[in-house]
């Protein structure tokens, strides 16, 4: 057991230091490694393993809508990028550039893809006559690249993977329907499948995306009471096509302008899991994207009949679930510690004595709750089991929401509020002014998050200025 303990005390506790504790699951959980290229991770076979099942969730819920998958170049000519002057100006920071090809210096500049709006652009214009050819209903799955002065694991690297949804509509009210109906499928893949509570709104004018009407985005809160941005759904209007020439004859044979979407979420959806759901003892993973639901770990072994009958169980519960057996020579124990460690929702424990009783023991990891089962009901078992990790990881998330919510009328209140009660959210009334915005982050640290869609009345004046208000905001210090 001495071994055992020494695995769970590599992990910093998460209360002592947040940063150290997350790095540590990190790592200890086999999520990823450092790479040699400064700012860039190598994601590891079970951070994979999660990614690749929230792309197969995402990915089928997408195809549901009408959506095809595509693939755009990774390089962005210079003079494609410049066509659009707010996109390129809000993205130039963050642009890295390939200038030779072999030994030879390129005759313009090669941006190596941030976001891929032109590209589609260039290839909207080129697909797009009539309004037969609309909408247009794409979606890609890449990896792009951003020149992050401060990186972390997940939630910001140089290079990430996610997927980014393009699309083309014939009338703005098509495309800002597209654009809200994209958000709440985040919002609802979120808490169904990550079990992730959201709060989903507008962005201010100052945070939303280069080149956008307006950007609508879901808002996390992590363990730490800091705000996660999970995701984010940009209406473009008819700029982009302007900029790009893009046009088509509509119904009465007269030329205009399609209207744009964009939408995406990034391996940062990992990030957010590890830093809702996690605790002192590693992972705690959602059932839905969790690579392995079930490990079964055969309580001593070498007797007989024990690994046969893991062996059987295996076989049984792979036809519904993903399972592990390990058969490894590692101790009980150790096996115990490692499968927390990488967040296994559900351990089946199988040794002599449950085999004479027909029965098993069955641990939730999240409240590692021990339940006896008999074998013969053991498929509705799991199935009860895995449900019951979900709800709880999402009461609990959403517990830790409300408890770190705070209603605030001046900034005062909000700076009180956060030495009191520590970082959270805080909902306050916003003027509009940009001007306020700003002082509010000035003066309290928190920025705004969004303008939620489900709109209280906390006061009929600015928590900045006090003249009157037009809209509730939530604010937070975020990642």
């Amino acid at each position: 057991m001495a071994q055992d303990k020494k695995m769970v005390t590599q992990i910093t506790s998460m209360d002592e230091n947040f940063a150290q504790w997350y790095t540590d699951i990190c790592k200890k959980a086999d999520l990823i490694d450092y790479s040699s290229v400064k700012g860039c991770m190598i994601i590891r076979p079970y951070g994979y393993a999660i990614w690749e099942n929230i792309q197969k969730n995402l990915d089928s819920r997408f195809k549901a809508t009408g959506h095809e998958n595509v693939y755009m170049p990774m390089f962005i000519p210079e003079s494609l990028l410049q066509k659009e002057k707010d996109h390129v100006e809000g993205f130039a920071p963050e642009v890295a550039w390939v200038t030779h090809g072999g030994h030879d210096k390129l005759t313009e500049r090669l941006c190596v893809r941030p976001t891929s709006e032109t590209l589609f652009c260039e290839h909207f214009a080129n697909i797009i006559n009539s309004y037969r050819d609309l909408p247009k209903l794409y979606n890609q799955w890449c990896s792009v690249v951003r020149w992050e002065k401060t990186t972390r694991p997940f939630l910001r690297s140089r290079e990430f993977l996610w997927q980014e949804g393009h699309t083309m509509h014939a009338t703005a009210e098509e495309a800002e329907a597209e654009t809200v109906q994209q958000l709440n499928e985040y919002a609802d893949f979120c808490e169904q499948d990550l079990a992730i509570p959201v709060v989903k709104g507008r962005k201010t004018d100052s945070d939303k995306f280069a080149g956008a009407n307006a950007t609508y985005a879901i808002e996390a809160l992590m363990h730490d009471g800091k705000a996660l941005q999970a995701g984010t759904s940009h209406y473009f209007g008819d700029g982009f096509a302007r900029a790009f020439d893009i046009q088509y004859t509509d119904k009465e044979n007269k030329l205009v302008y399609p209207h744009q979407t964009s939408w995406g979420v990034t391996t940062r959806l990992i990030g957010a899991i590890i830093m809702t759901h996690g605790d002192d003892n590693g992972l705690v993973l959602p059932p839905a994207v969790a690579p392995i639901q079930v490990v079964i770990v055969p309580v001593a072994q070498h007797k007989p009949g024990v690994l046969e009958k893991a062996n059987e169980l295996k076989e049984l519960l792979s036809k519904h679930f993903r399972v592990k057996l390990d058969d490894s020579d590692q101790s009980a124990g150790w096996k115990f510690s490692e499968y927390e460690m990488k967040g296994v929702p559900v351990r089946l424990e199988i040794g002599p004595r449950d085999i004479e009783n027909n029965s098993c023991v069955l641990v939730t990891r999240h409240d590692r709750e021990k339940a006896f089962v008999n074998l013969d009901s053991i498929v509705e078992a799991v199935e009860e089991k895995l449900r019951a990790v979900r709800d709880g990881i999402y009461a609990k998330a959403l517990e830790n929401r409300e408890n770190r919510t705070y209603a605030c009328t001046t900034t005062e209140e909000i700076r009180a509020a956060i030495a009191e009660n520590g970082e959270g959210f805080v909902k306050a009334m916003w003027c509009e002014s940009p001007e306020c915005e700003d002082k509010v982050k000035e003066e309290t640290g928190v920025g705004s998050r969004c303008i939620p869609f489900v709109q209280e009345n906390i006061s009929d004046k600015c928590v900045c200025c006090g003249k009157p208000a037009k809209k509730m905001v939530y604010w937070a210090i975020a990642y």
